[in-house]
């Protein structure tokens, strides 16, 4: 299918790196002197480095993109030499990756022969690299960072306040900042919510258990065209087995779930989409599947 995805023409970047803090996603970092596209994993064609590069060296192209490939990817990275590799492996590694980052080692040592650099050392530079706290030298928002947990259980101690045990297992879960091809939303229940439906609906959790979860607002969000692109490769990459679309009985809510609807008329991978309407007052008005 067709992928919008960054394009940085090294000749005019001058590796100033002012682009770098307006990645969403945290996928453009300076190295050796340029900046580099260090994962098409993360890249979803936004566009928000644009109007960043005083030098015009970024651009957005639009080609041919297969589901993601490490191996493909592991091709042009080490063609940029050892800290781009590092950089890759690390990002991956950062965003919970794991899947990915095993292929990236395997490659690296199924081409250790033809590389001019120690594998081993890379491969311990980016193993003894923090889990929790990024580089020094990273610029990438730790907020956008992708993590997969299990709830927890909370035991009320009796307090005024009564705890109740959130149902969330991934970060992050804004459109804009999530990654379609991360490991939680591999063929998993896709719960797209407006963002007012967490707010007025109390047991909002209750619906999320056991899903994964992205959020959006229709009326308000810009570069919507993108999530259009993410929910297509939910779809055909990450193979979610069923989307759910919450939205509040207000007009501008139903934005959202025409955006699943076209989603999946473009996709290849037929999914079953189920609408939710919730009332102001946290009601459930309409359940069903379209």
């Amino acid at each position: 299918m067709l992928r919008e995805v960054v394009k940085i023409d090294e000749e005019l970047c001058n590796g100033c790196g002012e682009c770098v803090p307006a990645c969403h996603e945290g996928a453009l970092q300076v190295i050796d002197g340029k900046v580099r596209l260090i994962s098409d994993l993360l890249c979803d064609g936004l566009g928000a480095c644009l109007g960043h590069c005083p030098q015009g060296a970024i651009t957005i192209e639009k080609r041919e993109a297969e589901a993601y490939n490490e191996t493909k990817v592991m091709e042009t990275m080490v063609g940029k030499g050892r800290n781009t590799v590092i950089a890759h492996l690390k990002h991956l590694k950062d965003h919970n990756e794991t899947t990915f980052l095993k292929e990236g080692v395997k490659y690296l040592k199924e081409n250790a022969s033809t590389l001019n650099f120690d594998i081993q050392k890379v491969i311990e530079e980016v193993h003894n690299s923090g889990d929790q706290a990024q580089s020094a030298h990273s610029t990438g928002c730790p907020g956008s960072r992708a993590m997969s947990f299990e709830p927890k259980n909370i035991s009320n101690d009796g307090g005024d306040l009564v705890s109740v045990a959130s149902e969330l297992r991934q970060w992050p879960v804004q459109m804009h900042l999530i990654n379609p091809s991360a490991t939680y939303f591999q063929n998993s229940d896709l719960l797209l919510a407006a963002d007012c439906v967490a707010f007025a609906m109390g047991n909002f959790h209750q619906k999320l258990k056991g899903k994964s979860i992205a959020i959006a607002c229709p009326k308000l969000d810009s570069g919507q065209d993108s999530y259009i692109n993410k929910l297509i490769r939910l779809i055909d990459e990450s193979k979610v087995n069923t989307i759910t679309v919450m939205i509040m009985q207000v007009p501008c809510c139903g934005g959202l779930l025409q955006m699943a609807k076209i989603a999946a008329e473009q996709a290849t991978r037929k999914v079953p989409i189920k609408a939710v309407v919730v009332s102001l007052e946290g009601e459930i008005l309409q359940e069903q599947w379209v």
